[in-house]
């Protein structure tokens, strides 16, 4: 019995052995917030590749462009060279006479802007002997020395303007006033203007002197002493072709005579 005990308990003993099917399926079900997640994330994927292509096709289409532009620009430029190189010509429309094609490059602009400012016009007219006028108009000398007159004409004391533009026009004279007047005197000095537009002409500058004499003792000696009184006018004004400056000057008989003391000029400063 003691045997067949222990062959029970021997029995009773023995590990149980579990059979493990490999055949068995096992099904994962997914996270219902993982695949919202996913679906999101595929859709903002989406929209980026799409702007990154747009953007690609807008760069595209401008560097297209700017290519073309600049394809164009020296062909117009050569152009232009080309033109300039065969028949150069001033600002007066005169054809100058051909130069290398070194020259062309850069020598032709700064000699057409050379000649601009040479050829302003501007004038300086100098006092003259016999300056005295019907009309009180100041006549000048207008040839010779160290007067000048380019591209402005002069007849009978006035300047005749040939190109519109902005001149500054200026005009000193220079009067003998007597110590031993009774009575006053005005001096008036003026820069006139005579344009077509108007009938009668325009005042565009002017200054003035009241002259009194001074009473002496009849005991005191009259003085011979002269006073020199200088007027000096300068201003800047839009003239027209056609327009006629000139200068007028009441008792004009007491101007002193002089090249130096009297003088009258104008420039163009802007076109």
């Amino acid at each position: 019995m003691q045997s067949g005990g222990m062959a029970e308990g021997g029995e009773g003993t023995c590990p149980k052995v579990f059979v493990v099917d490999s055949q068995a399926n096992y099904i994962s079900m997914p996270s219902r917030r993982e695949s919202k997640w996913a679906r999101a994330g595929q859709k903002y994927l989406f929209m980026l590749v799409g702007l990154a292509m747009l953007g690609l096709v807008v760069e595209g289409c401008l560097i297209y462009n700017l290519y073309k532009k600049t394809q164009a620009f020296p062909l117009s430029g050569s152009h232009l060279l080309c033109q300039n190189s065969s028949n150069p010509k001033t600002s007066d429309g005169t054809i100058m006479s051909q130069v290398g094609h070194k020259e062309s490059n850069e020598i032709p602009t700064v000699r057409t802007h050379q000649e601009q400012i040479q050829q302003r016009p501007f004038a300086q007219l100098l006092g003259s002997s016999h300056p005295m006028d019907e009309q009180n108009v100041v006549q000048w000398v207008h040839e010779g020395g160290e007067t000048i007159t380019r591209n402005m004409d002069y007849n009978n004391g006035r300047l005749l303007v040939q190109k519109d533009g902005y001149y500054y026009l200026y005009s000193k004279v220079t009067l003998e006033i007597s110590n031993t007047a009774t009575e006053c005197s005005l001096f008036q000095h003026k820069v006139m203007k005579k344009t077509e537009a108007y009938g009668n002409p325009i005042e565009l500058m002017r200054s003035k002197r009241v002259s009194c004499g001074t009473q002496r003792p009849s005991s005191s000696k009259p003085s011979s002493v002269e006073n020199l009184w200088n007027s000096f006018l300068a201003g800047i004004f839009h003239l027209q072709k056609g327009d006629k400056i000139f200068v007028r000057l009441d008792n004009i008989k007491k101007m002193h005579q002089g090249s130096t003391d009297n003088l009258m000029g104008a420039f163009m400063i802007f076109p």
